[in-house]
């Protein structure tokens, strides 16, 4: 393998960002000043001790010069190849200068585990901790101080900084992974919010469209069926004509309400205007003056205050069922119960009509929309038809 894919093998602690530099040049300036220092002290001739400063300070230039920028862009190929050769060539004439100069190594073997993949930075640690001994051995030979402290040193660092560096480049690697967990959670974040934002929409589509289906709708068909029964009755019976215009005056005043309430705050004008049974009487009430069917209205158990979210469903339940018995069930006779139980609230609507099939296609007239406005406030509808007739009841805990 080449030097190129040496270098490229895998992602080293390059490019780990503008703080590390920071730190990174702190440390590396106090390396080389405490280098100068114990160089300056040495017990070494006059001419090496310049070598080696000389070298310590190019050791300097080249970090300023080309080291920093390779840390900070994650440069890889020929030109870390070179850095690198001219840093352990600085090294060793700082060596062959004064020995002292291996405190270098405090540098030199974090410097690799920053620029190279963890495997080939072991290697080259193992290298420049053998430097020194290696030095001193041309110098002086395999003496008992070589064997005791220079070939132990350089064992011993090699370890050292190989296992250390192996330790650090796991935990920025596990840091790093961390960090592209965080940005996967916080891209999840945003596509949870965008969908939950859609739902929200969506949501409030469907209840919009429920609340113009139990109101404007059926108001606007009220109106409808009052004028073309006035139409009918125009040359015959001029009472009931104006019976029928006053009533679909009167419908078209109260849909004008309900379309000013949706705008507003979506209550009901029935319940703002007064009481959840007064809303239901008035609905029974007009039921019967607008198809003469012999409508009742009943309320059962001690009368509370409910949860303004309860009162809308069960005004608009019955706002559902009412119309479906003027339109479909053919009916000559309907009754309406609201009863109060201990922690529940019951609505009732009974009819003698002809029925249908719960589960067939016409099924469908609104019983959907009451269903989802009672799963709204965990109620529960239950629908039994007969020969008698069809009897429905809305459970709302209260």
């Amino acid at each position: 393998m080449g030097a190129r894919g040496v270098v490229n093998a895998r992602p080293s602690l390059q490019g780990a960002g503008g703080r590390l530099g920071r730190l990174w040049d702190a440390y590396f300036a106090g390396v080389l000043l405490l280098t100068l220092a114990v160089v300056a002290v040495a017990d070494a001739p006059g001419a090496g001790r310049l070598q080696a400063e000389a070298a310590v300070a190019v050791i300097a230039v080249l970090h300023l010069t080309f080291g920093r920028r390779l840390i900070a862009t994650g440069t890889t190929g020929w030109r870390l190849v070179a850095y690198l050769a001219a840093l352990l060539a600085a090294f060793e004439v700082a060596l062959l200068g004064a020995t002292p100069s291996s405190f270098v190594l405090f540098l030199l073997c974090p410097l690799m585990f920053l620029l190279l993949p963890p495997y080939p930075a072991i290697v080259l640690c193992v290298v420049v901790n053998a430097m020194p001994a290696v030095v001193v051995i041309q110098n002086e030979g395999v003496t008992s101080h070589v064997r005791i402290h220079f070939i132990p040193m350089a064992v011993g660092g090699a370890l050292l900084s190989g296992g250390l560096g192996l330790w650090i480049h796991a935990v920025v690697r596990r840091s790093r992974e961390r960090a592209e967990l965080i940005e996967q959670l916080r891209d999840s974040r945003a596509e949870v919010a965008r969908l939950s934002r859609e739902a929200g929409v969506t949501a409030e589509r469907t209840r919009l469209a429920g609340e113009i289906h139990d109101t404007l709708a059926q108001g606007f068909t009220s109106i409808i069926t009052l004028l073309q029964a006035a139409d009918t009755d125009l040359d015959k019976n001029p009472a009931a004509v104006r019976r029928r215009l006053d009533l679909a005056v009167r419908t078209a005043r109260e849909n004008l309400a309900e379309s000013r309430a949706m705008v507003a705050t979506l209550t009901p004008p029935a319940l703002g205007a007064g009481t959840l049974d007064q809303a239901l009487r008035g609905l029974v009430v007009r039921l019967r003056e607008e198809t003469g069917i012999e409508a009742e209205h009943d309320t059962e158990g001690a009368v509370r205050p409910l949860p303004t979210a309860v009162e809308v469903v069960l005004v608009r339940a019955a706002q559902e069922l009412l119309t479906n018995v003027r339109r479909h069930a053919e009916a000559s006779r309907v009754t309406l119960l609201l009863s109060y139980a201990e922690r529940a609230v019951c609505l009732v609507v009974t009819d003698d009509g002809r029925g249908f099939d719960p589960g067939g296609p016409s099924g469908g007239f609104g019983l959907a929309g009451i269903r989802a406005r009672a799963e709204q406030v965990n109620g529960a509808l239950d629908i039994h038809v007969g020969p008698e007739g069809t009897r429905i009841r809305l459970e709302v805990p209260a």
